[in-house]
């Protein structure tokens, strides 16, 4: 049966009342939390960007049943792969092994604040299988030094660790990061219900196939509104429009004004199209249908609008989980 998600988004609300949106999800019932990782949010009308890992810190004291997530951190210039081995096993010890560290190949829009510049896609997947490889070494425990392409670590050790590890789930758009970085993960990540990454996953030599000990997660955006279609598509396309872009422009905007620019001409109407907007919970739960169909085991839900969240944890998340879980059975 698939399992349901709440995002934890970063960008449409500050650190206290994420806390708060992350004990009321699990008592909704929701399966899991996933939590975004950015340094600014992608239009200024969402107005947030705190820090993903004190969150999680905090999210792991107010929740005891709930998995949580990365969706996704990006080690690969913002923070070094040793610094994110070490985040990952706080955070699991914190979470008592309901952690899973979630990765991707990032956006120029959180990366570039380091001054570090911007590679071209192809050079960040390489050096995110040279992060994974660091990740992966430090979590054994063991003193680990590397000597990459990408990346040196000089003597380094994880102190604190999870007897059980953490698990790598990897962000994909296309078939050639899974090819790259595969190896180096335990479960795949995609926004799209794609069933050809599910596919060229499950090719993957010597690996668990999605739904025989791997997962295929999936994320999607829904605006649900008791006031109706319109006020909830005025808010979708004030707030979610950079969402028309699409990865391949996304990846690359590097400030909240190129996002702004580069949905000038997205109307609400092109909004509506793609993201589920009003009170029919039936809308919804047809809009996340292609998720399960594509084989994916997991699809967390990104509620629009930092301002709805409390009230769609209380009065609608409960009887659309159900639904959800109906329908995904069916």
């Amino acid at each position: 049966m698939t399992r349901f998600g709440y995002t934890l988004m970063t960008e449409q609300a500050g650190p206290k009342d994420l806390v708060r949106h992350a004990a009321l999800a699990e008592e909704a019932g929701f399966d899991l939390e996933v939590a975004s990782d950015h340094y600014s949010p992608w239009l200024t009308s969402q107005g947030h960007a705190p820090f993903v890992w004190s969150v999680l810190g905090a999210v792991a004291h107010v929740t005891e049943r709930v998995e949580l997530m990365t969706y996704v951190t990006c080690p690969i210039l913002r923070y070094h792969p040793a610094v994110v081995a070490q985040q990952a096993a706080t955070v699991q010890l914190l979470a008592d092994g309901r952690f899973t560290l979630g990765v991707g190949s990032g956006e120029n829009l959180n990366e570039h604040v380091v001054g570090a510049g911007w590679p071209a896609v192809a050079a960040r997947q390489d050096m995110l299988a040279e992060a994974l490889e660091i990740i992966r070494a430090l979590h054994t425990g063991e003193l680990v030094t590397y000597d990459g392409e990408h990346y040196r670590v000089d003597s380094a050790r994880i102190w604190d660790l999870p007897e059980q590890g953490v698990e790598i789930a990897l962000a994909a758009h296309g078939s050639r990061v899974i090819e790259r970085c595969g190896a180096l993960a335990d479960h795949l990540v995609a926004v799209e219900p794609r069933e050809d990454l599910v596919r060229a996953w499950d090719d993957l030599p010597d690996k668990p196939t999605v739904g025989q000990g791997a997962r295929a997660i999936g994320q999607i955006p829904i605006c649900w509104d008791p006031r109706g279609k319109d006020a909830a598509v005025a808010r979708a396309h004030d707030q979610f429009r950079w969402f028309a872009g699409g990865f391949s422009v996304n990846a690359d905007l590097p400030t909240t004004a190129g996002f702004a620019a580069a949905t000038t001409f997205v109307r609400p109407e092109d909004v509506a199209d793609n993201i589920a907007c009003g009170s029919d919970l039936d809308e919804i739960v047809e809009s996340v249908r292609p998720f399960w169909e594509a084989g994916f085991t997991d699809v967390a839900l990104v509620q629009i609008g930092g301002d709805t969240q409390e009230a769609f944890l209380k009065q609608a998340a409960g009887p659309l989980l159900e639904r959800l879980r109906e329908a995904s059975r069916g």
